[in-house]
């Protein structure tokens, strides 16, 4: 009997080991695995290239205290500044630490210049920004905030696509506007360029903060750093973490010269964000990712992909509805509930996870191999007959 809480519907499979975009179960299967920590193992299980960072890392020091200076951190930093629209950089340990820390800078940046009533964040509906107690109030989800009041106020939500409403949303009360650009849990929806450009003209003129949630999208997901590259804006916040760290815990807020300036010494802090080891393992992921035509196979893989699932779909209209998401932030929609089709997912030795909507989601490694998309593929149209059957 397990003495973990039930706070989790664990699947009854564990594995011994993991290489590239396989795992090895404890029952001596192998799986082709396509959650990869739910878009968190950006670069596969046991990547020589980390494991080596992290072996010659462990051997200097684990950790020190933010009272000191951390040179990995400094590097790491000014990395992610140099090749995107940020200027400062706050580290944390996870995704939802990284909201948390967000929901701070924009309301401590309306009260430095003197509009501490300014101090509402409007966001998407049944969007997903993690678990702690201000971030499931974000979400504005009636399923996750159950049972955790009374509420954490200070968001509005509006409806998936309903610009009319956002706008009505806003008032002299509101500091911002939270969005992912691509929601993961919330069935790999994205919003499209000319939306993602219609919420950051509103927030040029209203004169609030756009911040952009990219901690499952993020990190070359979709083919380039961020998915909101493809709109050509730049958020006044951006939020990174899960592929960061390639499977090591590690989160960054990543914020303009004019939104940084409020977060003075002793605003914000955190124990063990940006310690040398995470700070260590997110430049050698940095390393990979940025190497010469990473981000460009990226865009080739996942092309490649969304082709050949689309032609399933074509094969099965009445099994599949829609290929959403992007890049490799890869959705599935069905028709029906996709717990049956998940199961005979791996049943065929094929691992994926459920967004919202009846959604598959399917997260590869971004260094995945065309043989292991033609697996997968394989995999996908034998269960689509195994179904309509």
């Amino acid at each position: 009997m397990s003495s973990l809480a039930k706070n989790y519907n664990r699947r009854k499979i564990s594995f011994r080991s993991g290489k590239g975009s396989f795992l090895y179960a404890t029952n001596g299967k192998k799986y082709l695995d396509f959650v990869q920590g739910i878009a968190v193992n950006s670069l596969g299980h046991a990547n020589p290239y980390l494991t080596k960072a992290l072996n010659k890392q462990a051997n200097k020091v684990w950790h020190v205290s933010n009272a000191f200076i951390i040179p990995e951190g400094e590097k790491l930093a000014k990395r992610l500044t140099e090749k995107t629209f940020a200027d400062y950089v706050i580290f944390q340990n996870s995704g939802t630490e990284c909201v948390e820390a967000a929901i701070k800078v924009v309301r401590r940046y309306f009260y430095s210049i003197g509009k501490p009533f300014k101090n509402r964040i409007i966001t998407i509906r049944n969007s997903f920004h993690g678990r702690t107690l201000a971030a499931i109030f974000a979400s504005g989800s009636k399923k996750m905030i159950l049972g955790f009041g009374p509420r954490v106020d200070g968001f509005d939500h509006f409806e998936f696509g309903d610009l009319k409403s956002l706008k009505k949303l806003i008032t002299k009360k509101t500091a911002g506007i939270m969005i992912e650009d691509c929601l993961g849990e919330g069935g790999c929806k994205l919003i499209p360029d000319w939306c993602l450009r219609y919420i950051r003209k509103i927030c040029y003129e209203k004169k609030i903060l756009l911040v952009i949630d990219s901690i499952q999208s993020g990190v070359g997901r979709s083919g380039k750093f961020f998915a909101f590259e493809y709109a050509k804006i730049k958020p006044d916040l951006a939020i990174i973490a899960k592929g960061l760290g390639s499977g090591f815990p590690i989160g960054a807020v990543l914020m303009n010269k004019k939104t940084a300036s409020a977060m003075t010494a002793g605003s914000h802090g955190s124990t063990f964000g940006g310690n040398p080891i995470a700070m260590t393992i997110g430049n050698a992921v940095l390393d990979q990712i940025f190497k010469k035509g990473f981000l460009t196979n990226v865009e080739k893989s996942s092309k490649y992909f969304r082709a050949e699932l689309n032609k399933i779909k074509e094969n099965y209209p009445k099994t599949i509805k829609e290929i959403r998401g992007i890049g490799l932030l890869i959705g599935l929609q069905l028709f029906k509930d996709q717990t049956k089709f998940i199961q005979k997912l791996e049943n065929n030795k094929l691992l994926t996870i459920r967004a919202a909507e009846n959604v598959v989601r399917i997260l590869p490694p971004l260094n995945v191999k065309k043989s292991e998309i033609d697996l997968a593929i394989k995999i996908i149209r034998k269960v689509c007959k195994e179904i309509k059957a």
